[in-house]
């Protein structure tokens, strides 16, 4: 059969009825298209297609090229695919005067707009462009090749033929090839949106088919594996492929396909495909087993199979793949807003960072107020630990505090004797509690300036944390930002602390013993007596213990004077040595005999009376109810002064400070300056976004016709008029019930051509076809 007589069924030269499939496959193909450019950032999303599997030499490529119905792969009797090749079939009406005529061509991916009419050119291309990726020794490579063929003569589908099943390294393939193609190839099947097409030579162990292995893997169910058995015609005489394609041996939801491959000997005799197909078509009808299997042989048979699945598939998965290309785009404009657009002038450069810094005023408040968006549900965050820091850790702190804890008793005591000079205590001194008290006051200074450090450091935790997207964009922005905003903070602190330091000051100036919640001095000596009474009720031995001054009420001529005076001791007998009448210095006639302890350089009070007791009580009592007052003054304003010096300042102001300090037009170039690899990155995100988008919309535009053709009774799936028949068939889940039906159409020699020139779908029986 010549070329010029090469069957073709669904050719719009000869029928008017669209091919099955026109409507959603071409746009699975187009969606390929459009995400190749960014396929390895989008590599998660699984288009729905065809990978055809088999080991070395299974007739994987004589299968493609009889469904393109053209010598256009590479072939050899080594690995010939060692690249994963898109192969996006479209069937496309001629046109007049369309490229002069000629209504077959392909193109490629890598070289857009490139006509190519000599299929010759194409397996040239397809090995000029497996050498430039995976080398000239038979090494291999996981880079796809896409390759889109249009011709009348075809039906829409889109197959992934991957490499061949090896078993021994040859060339340049590394001693783990076989782990290395069955990992790439299950790369590719293990997809859902995957339709596996296992192809299985006949002439070898079908039921150890490495193709099956490997799809039962990938899909133990079986439920989108379609199985191929090529090579019918060199079967072992008296033996055939019966039971294998009747789904006997290995079931498959999808069933099996036989077919007969061109030989070798077609091959170097330039055998035309038309040939072997026809060559095919009397070898099936003739034969006394497959006679009877029309509906399981033949590539005619497999293009429609092929088509119709791909097709309820695509269908099926639409809204899934929808719903996950809408998916990708939210993130994607998530990250494009963190690279915004390019800028070009000064007017937008300003524009820009006026927003990013009132961005950053805003989001700083926010964090303060807890307002934040991205408020933790972790951890305390912003200005609840500014909250925690003056509530749990300052007031509560001072709370602990006893005010009496560094002072004791001695202490209390010396102060009061001091206060009272040469004079007895007869009552209760001011001025030794007003000493005290303000020495107490004064410790109150540095857990106040702790807590103004504290909030300072928390506010600089925020500033450092705070979100503003663009800012990722501009680090030189970002840093002085930064250094803004530190200063600014610093000197935030400063009139806080003076506050502060003026507030413990102010309370230590006047000690105001007229407070209405002060106890008093009377009301403190009262306790005293009342406290000291009880104490000595417990301790009754203590009434009997009086303590008695060591220079008590001893005789006189004990004490022993030494002074200008002489020394009274032993003064009788001086008077009685002396002679009547004689004359000599006093000192020379009475010597001293009593010589007093020099006092030491420091000296503690005697031994603690009652008295001295109930001054002691009293003092502290005082020392305590003063303490209390001042604290609860303290606890109060340091708070209130940190937020209004610091806090609510660096609020109010800090949108100002920065339009003065960076807002200024020559600074910027310099604020704005990104990295490099931001204006890459911006450039990718964008195509990306771009990419996306027209994929969503293309899906919209299905949507829409698939919408229109429900409303004007058309089936979206084919472009064929609405009947219960042709529904049932292309929604049902294992692809029709009643293919034998249509056995007795095979017998019809135009029918048998190429593809079936009405376009009806073909019914599946329970074993898959």
């Amino acid at each position: 059969m010549g070329e010029e007589t090469r069957p073709n069924v669904t050719n719009p030269r000869t029928s008017a009825t669209p091919t099955i499939g026109s409507s959603v496959i071409p746009i699975v193909n187009k969606l390929q298209d459009i995400l190749a450019p960014v396929g390895s950032e989008l590599s998660n999303i699984s288009l729905p297609h065809v990978a055809v599997v088999g080991s070395q030499s299974s007739g994987k490529s004589s299968v493609l090229e009889a469904l393109v119905g053209r010598d256009f792969l590479p072939r050899g009797c080594d690995i010939c695919t060692r690249r994963p090749l898109i192969l996006m079939l479209e069937n496309s009406q001629p046109k007049p005067g369309d490229h002069d005529g000629r209504v077959e061509w392909g193109e490629f991916r890598h070289m857009p707009g490139r006509r190519f009419d000599d299929f010759s050119k194409i397996r040239q291309e397809i090995q000029t462009e497996t050498e430039r990726e995976a080398g000239y020794n038979k090494g291999v490579s996981d880079k796809q090749i896409g390759l889109k063929i249009f011709s009348p003569n075809v039906l829409n589908m889109t197959l992934v033929d991957l490499p061949g099943i090896t078993k021994v390294p040859v060339g340049d393939q590394p001693s783990d090839i076989e782990a290395r193609i069955r990992k790439m190839i299950m790369a590719h099947i293990s997809q859902e949106n995957c339709i596996i097409l296992a192809v299985s030579p006949a002439n070898s162990d079908l039921a150890t088919s490495d193709a099956l292995q490997m799809a039962r893997e990938a899909d133990p169910t079986g439920s989108r594996t379609i199985g191929v058995i090529t090579k019918l015609d060199i079967m072992d005489r008296g033996t055939d492929a019966r039971n294998f394609l009747l789904g006997k041996v290995v079931p498959l939801h999808l069933g099996y396909v036989g077919v007969v491959n061109r030989s070798q000997e077609d091959i170097n005799k330039n055998r035309s495909i038309a040939e072997a197909l026809a060559y095919e078509e009397r070898f099936f009808r003739d034969h006394p087993v497959y006679c009877g299997l029309s509906n399981h042989c033949g590539i005619p048979q497999l293009a429609s199979v092929l088509n119709q699945i791909l097709e309820q598939h695509i269908q099926m998965v639409l809204p899934g793949l929808k719903a996950e290309l809408n998916s990708h785009m939210g993130g994607i404009v998530k990250e494009l807003r963190t690279y915004g657009d390019a800028m070009e002038s000064k007017g937008e450069q300003g524009v820009i960072l006026l927003d990013i810094l009132s961005k950053y005023c805003e989001a700083f408040s926010a964090m303060v107020d807890g307002k934040s968006n991205e408020m933790s549900t972790k951890e305390l965050s912003g200005g609840a630990r500014i909250h925690y820091i003056f509530q749990s850790i300052f007031v509560q702190s001072l709370e602990e505090v006893d005010p009496c804890e560094d002072l004791n008793d001695d202490d209390i005591r010396t102060a009061v004797q001091n206060a009272t000079g040469l004079r007895n205590t007869l009552f209760l001194p001011e001025v030794p509690f007003e000493v005290l008290v303000r020495r107490q006051i004064s410790r109150l200074l540095d857990p106040s300036l702790q807590c103004l450090r504290f909030v300072y450091d928390e506010l600089m935790k925020m500033s450092r944390a705070c979100g503003v997207a663009e800012l990722q964009r501009f680090p030189f922005l970002r840093r002085r930002m930064d250094e803004v905003m530190g200063k600014f903070l610093r000197d935030g602190v400063k009139p806080a602390e003076r506050m502060i330091e003026n507030l413990i000051e102010t309370e230590m100036d006047y000690i105001n013993s007229s407070n209405p919640k002060f106890i008093g001095g009377s009301k403190a000596i009262e306790l005293a007596k009342q406290q000291l009474k009880l104490a000595q009720g417990n301790h009754p031995s203590s009434n009997n213990e009086r303590p008695v001054s060591s220079g008590g009420n001893t005789a006189l001529g004990t004490w022993g004077i030494s002074s200008i005076f002489g020394s009274r001791a032993k003064s009788g007998e001086v008077q009685a040595s002396q002679s009547v009448g004689e004359t000599v210095p006093f000192v020379e006639q009475i010597p001293s005999t009593i010589q007093l302890r020099e006092p030491p350089s420091m000296l503690r009070p005697l031994e603690t009376t009652e008295h001295d007791a109930e001054i002691i009580i009293a003092t502290k009592l005082l020392l305590g109810s003063y303490y209390d007052i001042v604290r609860k003054n303290i606890q109060d304003l340091v708070p209130k002064s940190i937020m209004h010096f610091l806090v609510n300042y660096t609020k109010r102001d800090l949108h100002f400070v920065f339009i003065q300090k960076l807002y200024k037009e020559n600074l910027f170039d310099e604020l704005l300056q990104e990295h490099d690899e931001v204006v890459v990155k911006r450039k990718q995100i964008r195509e990306m976004y771009n990419v996306l988008l027209q994929a969503i919309q293309t899906l919209e535009e299905v949507e829409l016709s698939h919408n229109s053709n429900l409303r004007s009774g058309t089936d979206a799936a084919s472009g064929l008029p609405r009947t219960p028949e042709f529904s049932s068939h292309v929604r049902s889940t294992n692809y029709g019930e009643n293919r034998a039906s249509d056995a007795s159409s095979f017998t019809n020699s135009r029918a048998r051509r190429l593809f079936h020139s009405e376009g009806a779908a073909l019914p599946v029986n329970s074993n898959g076809l």
